[in-house]
């Protein structure tokens, strides 16, 4: 079999690859920077690339994707494209990156008593009176500060350092101390050194929060993509990857470890302080997330009975994972409930204390995967709504994340206005502004109750007619034209097409069904529904009166919605600032009832029902 060379642009990065290679797949091979939003399975169309040197023929779904234009300017589907010759490539350049990473979170009081311990202590000097062992008397001053450390242990690695940094600090160290085992020595008094770094890994984004575990104060906030969206969009296709490859799931651990050195840096650099002062990660994800991060196999969450290998909280020691942080840094990663409700959904609930509450709560986490939780101290419920990727724009025509360039916000009046992120050209639509365009539509009556883009000739409302101009045709049906052509970044116009009415309909019925089956479970009414908590990036940006138009949310709640930002991320700062509140976590964890919504006799019609949009002024 022959090998040929692609010379990806503008890096002028070269890989060998063998004849036949996709170029989607040399991209991952290279380790290079670019979505693949559906697994690189053909079926998004937003893997653009321009193939400089070559006048390909266009595969059948590349015609289905691309204009006549692109495809003369030779345009291509990185995915269907492969090498039978040495190739060279023109990769999207990466925008400055304004992204809509959501990092505020929000606060509430608790006791500040970190996952690790610094105690400094002047061990007594050894003589011949008093042989006793360097341990033995540096645990002797440990009990004078706690009786409980009587029983303290320390590794045979912390052991080897003992005697020469107790002589080179003239006895004055400072042990560091992890529940009943010593985990670090250092010379001196560094009792006041010691931070501390809680992540929440979203399938989307990740963001890291530097704190000072003395104090409690929040230090640095940092963010970035997650860089596993090269592997797919949603934890589906990322599953599927994993199980397919054999470095699947090492594939996709190492380039989200990298990620998170590069956050612990990014962060101690906007502190001005240094990584050698981190002790302690804690980290929340969903399950597909947590397992990946650990290297844990994803195989069996995929398939009946979604069984994750590990519910309970876990503990590791940083090295272990090559996190740079202190070398005697441990990580603390939250526990799951299920295999699609992880422990960002338990983060959830130790943030919003829902499982403390008198009153029912509904919690609602929409993302690429939708967790709900519904309840109060006396009972925790929870599903997960697959409710795929459209709210993050992989299923969408014109669909984008919340970057620069996305439609975030849209209004009808008199006429149709919408606001870009960024300020500039738009390039497509995220979720929050694919919320508002369904659901203006549906207000007008333009798009009916089955889900249907009426034709001008069938409008009912005058307040329609409008914008009887905006309804094209696009693949043999209605589609509504939201921007031309002439006034988008890339030429191409930007339209809410059937099928991306369709691919809404199926998330919102997933989630809806899922918030009714859990009031059923519950036996309550949703009017007993005192709190509806609303948290992530896309609940935050959302407009609730959107997501009550079209049945995503109850309306009789709207109301009641309350935002509570990143809770997930506010989770993983309370357990990594709170030896309590982590173990709490555990409880949570055991508390939770899981429903498995495909299990439910009534869940087809809950879901069929959950599609329609209903009239809702």
């Amino acid at each position: 079999m022959n090998n040929y060379t692609v010379t990806f642009k503008p890096e002028n990065h070269k890989i060998s690859v063998y004849e036949g290679t996709s170029l989607k797949e040399a991209i991952v091979a290279a380790g290079l920077d670019f979505d693949f939003p559906c697994g690189g399975m053909g079926t998004c169309g937003k893997c653009r690339i321009n193939i400089l040197d070559k006048n390909l023929k266009a595969t059948e779904k590349e015609i289905k994707f691309l204009e006549e234009k692109e495809l003369r300017e030779g345009i291509h589907l990185a995915c269907e494209t492969k090498v039978y010759s040495d190739i060279t490539v023109q990769l999207t350049e990466k925008k400055s990156e304004v992204y809509n990473i959501l990092q505020s979170s929000t606060e509430r009081t608790f006791t500040i008593k970190p996952l690790i311990e610094k105690v400094y202590v002047e061990v007594d000097l050894p003589c011949l009176d008093n042989q006793k062992s360097d341990l033995k008397r540096l645990k002797e001053k440990l009990m004078l500060k706690n009786p409980n450390y009587k029983n303290i242990k320390m590794n045979i690695s912390v052991l080897k350092e003992l005697p020469v940094k107790l002589r080179e600090a003239n006895h004055h160290i400072t042990a560091v101390i992890h529940g009943n085992e010593i985990i670090g020595i250092e010379m001196g008094n560094t009792e006041r050194n010691m931070l501390g770094i809680a992540f929440d890994i979203g399938t989307t984004t990740i963001v890291a929060y530097l704190m000072d575990l003395y104090t409690g104060k929040k230090l640095a906030v940092s963010s970035a993509m997650n860089p596993q969206i090269k592997f797919g969009a949603d934890v589906i296709t990322r599953t599927t990857f994993a199980n397919q490859n054999e470095n699947g799931v090492k594939l996709m651990q190492s380039s989200l470890l990298d990620v998170l050195n590069k956050l612990i840096e990014n962060s101690v650099h906007k502190a001005n302080m240094l990584t050698d002062n981190i002790y302690a990660i804690t980290v929340v994800g969903n399950t597909c997330m947590h397992h990946l991060f650990l290297g844990l196999t994803t195989k069996y969450i995929a398939y009946i009975p979604y069984v994750p290998v590990i519910s309970e909280t876990l503990e590791v020691k940083s090295s272990d994972l090559n996190l740079h942080i202190n070398p005697s840094g441990k990580v603390f990663v939250l526990p799951n409930i299920a295999g699609f409700v992880g422990a960002d959904t338990v983060a959830v609930i130790l943030a919003s204390e829902m499982d403390k509450s008198k009153d029912v709560k509904l919690a609602i986490d929409i993302g690429t995967n939708g967790e709900i939780v519904l309840g109060s101290s006396k009972k925790l419920v929870s599903c997960s709504a697959a409710a795929g990727p459209a709210f993050e724009g992989a299923q969408i025509s014109s669909g984008m994340r919340g970057e620069k360039g996305a439609i975030d916000h849209v209004s009808f009046g008199k006429s149709l206005d919408y606001t870009v992120i960024g300020n500039e050209k738009p390039e497509g639509i995220c979720g929050s502004g694919l919320l508002d365009i369904v659901a203006g539509l549906v207000t007008l009556g333009i798009i009916n109750k089955r889900g249907k883009l009426l034709s001008p000739a069938d409008f009912v409302s005058p307040s329609a007619l409008s914008f009887k101009d905006n309804i094209v045709t696009y693949e043999d049906a209605n589609a509504f034209l939201i921007v031309p052509p002439t006034e988008t970044v890339h030429g191409r116009a930007i339209m809410l097409t059937q099928n991306d009415i369709t691919s809404l309909q199926l998330a919102k019925g997933a989630i809806s069904a899922g918030i009714n089956i859990l009031i059923k479970k519950c036996n309550i009414t949703t009017e007993d529904i005192k709190e509806v908590i609303l948290a992530g990036a896309f609940g935050n940006y959302m407009n609730p009166h959107s997501a009550c138009t079209i049945g995503l949310i109850p309306p009789q709640l709207e109301n009641k919605i309350k935002f509570v930002g990143n809770a997930a991320g506010t989770g993983s700062m309370l357990a990594l600032l709170s030896n309590e509140e982590y173990e709490h976590s555990n409880a949570i964890a055991s508390k939770v009832t899981y429903v498995e919504l495909g299990a439910q006799k009534d869940f087809n019609r809950e879901f069929a029902h959950g599609m329609q949009f209903q009239e809702y002024k």
